[in-house]
């Protein structure tokens, strides 16, 4: 256990090391104020990359140690990777959309694309088959065996414009405002971030699902415990780029998170990928609703 807490913690300090050492590279290029203008240029996701790839890294290699032959990422671990890359892209579209004058409604459009391109709609499927299961009012066997039909019903049909609705107006008024959009740039790794922790801790629907075998390939706590952290330094982050929409933001995510917990023990007696996919698509469209509200009220 000691070595396990050793190599994590010297992952987590050369992660803060390099990140050290790219913020006193832009000091020594454009002044003390050069480290702000790359946060506020897009550049803060390589600031992570920088932060959590070594926990990666010393997470794999401990993996090897206890016996792997050869390096893997969990699922979950990877999910925080797959939230970088949404987040990364959609501070481009926004920079993109503000540098060259696109009109808001086609970055607004854009950026409710960027995760359905990045992810294939993986996460949309499992939001649909949920509605639809929970639509059904039957029993949870009932429900479970709706989330694996492929037919779309009427219920999913009428989510699906729902969502990409509020999702679409909530992009509409926020891409404007630089810290509502780089708070939710990281809104997309803060979601994973959650779900990789369901996917450790929520008793399981089905023993033979997706879910549950990615649960048995980290059946110990390592990774749940780096997306702790991963989630305490998102956390922080939001809070130093606007303290009350990234509290809020963040807030909100974790009473979906709570909510998602609530209906998969209730209704499914557990979670599956459905359900996974289900809370990141309900996650990810209440933080920029959230956002878009706050910053009017807020007035940021």
């Amino acid at each position: 256990m000691w070595i396990r807490t050793l190599i994590v913690a010297f992952g987590l300090a050369l992660g803060i090391g390099l990140c050290a050492y790219v913020a006193r590279q832009f000091t020594k290029i454009g002044g003390k104020g050069a480290v702000g203008t790359a946060f506020r240029w897009g550049l803060f996701p390589l600031a992570v990359f920088l932060l959590t790839f070594p926990l990666l890294a010393m997470h794999g290699l401990l993996r090897a140690i206890e016996g792997m032959t050869i390096l893997i990422l969990d699922l979950s671990t990877l999910l925080f990777f797959i939230g970088l890359v949404i987040g990364a892209l959609s501070l481009a579209v926004g920079w993109a959309g503000s540098r060259f004058g696109f009109q808001a409604a086609f970055v607004a459009a854009v950026l409710v694309l960027v995760p359905v391109w990045v992810t294939g709609g993986i996460h949309v499927d499992g939001l649909l088959d949920t509605s639809d299961a929970l639509s059904s009012w039957q029993e949870k066997e009932r429900r479970l065996e709706i989330l694996k039909d492929s037919h779309a019903g009427a219920f999913a049909v009428i989510t699906a414009c729902v969502y990409f609705l509020a999702w679409y107006g909530a992009y509409s008024q926020l891409w404007l405002c630089k810290p509502a959009l780089e708070i939710m740039a990281l809104g997309f790794m803060v979601s994973r971030c959650f779900s990789g922790i369901s996917v450790m801790t929520f008793p399981k629907a089905r023993k033979d699902g997706t879910v549950a075998e990615f649960s048995r390939k980290a059946e110990d706590l390592a990774v749940r415990n780096v997306l702790i952290v991963y989630l305490v330094i998102l956390l922080a982050v939001m809070v130093w780029i606007q303290p009350v929409l990234g509290i809020l933001a963040f807030a909100a995510a974790g009473a979906i998170f709570l909510f998602y917990h609530h209906k998969a023990m209730k209704y499914f007696g557990g979670i599956t990928g459905d359900l996974a996919g289900y809370f990141l698509c309900l996650c990810e469209a209440w933080m920029p609703l959230v956002l878009a509200v706050v910053m009017v009220i807020y007035k940021v």
